[in-house]
């Protein structure tokens, strides 16, 4: 079973993620806050942590260091949620660490499927081929 963190202070956002994950069998745990989240993801290792950017004092950037700099946590591959749809925005999450940036508001029904695919492909080491296709698909938005 995959089990997911969500790490967002908007309580709507955390019920909409785990109501959809948990009908695809997923496991779901939460956060309120970054704090929180470091703790949660730290106790129990988690598959992949979904993550807002937005909140008070820890902001997800600061959760994302945090995370990827512990050995404890910093192979779960991270996923941006977020109302930051720059692309500034999204390459900082992408070059800080994150396997994926999801703006909101985003197809909650989209999540369970977007989770599996990204951690087979992870689970094959293709981690840093996937990163690098993102930022591909960032630099081809600025071209445009």
């Amino acid at each position: 079973m995959t089990r997911v963190l969500i790490i967002d202070d908007e309580a709507p956002i955390r019920l909409l993620c785990r109501v959809n994950l948990e009908a695809e069998g997923m496991e779901v745990s939460e956060a309120a806050d970054g704090a929180n989240g470091i703790e949660i993801a730290r106790r129990e290792q988690p598959d992949v942590i979904l993550l807002d950017v937005m909140m008070p004092r820890l902001d997800g950037w600061e959760v994302a260091d945090a995370l990827l700099r512990d050995e404890r946590t910093n192979e779960i591959p991270i996923i941006f949620l977020t109302a930051r749809a720059e692309i500034r925005d999204r390459a900082r999450g992408l070059d800080i660490g994150g396997v994926e940036y999801i703006t909101k508001p985003f197809n909650p029904l989209e999540l369970a499927p977007l989770i599996e695919a990204l951690i087979e492909r992870i689970s094959q080491g293709d981690r840093d081929e996937l990163r690098g296709e993102k930022l591909a698909e960032l630099r081809a938005l600025t071209r445009e």
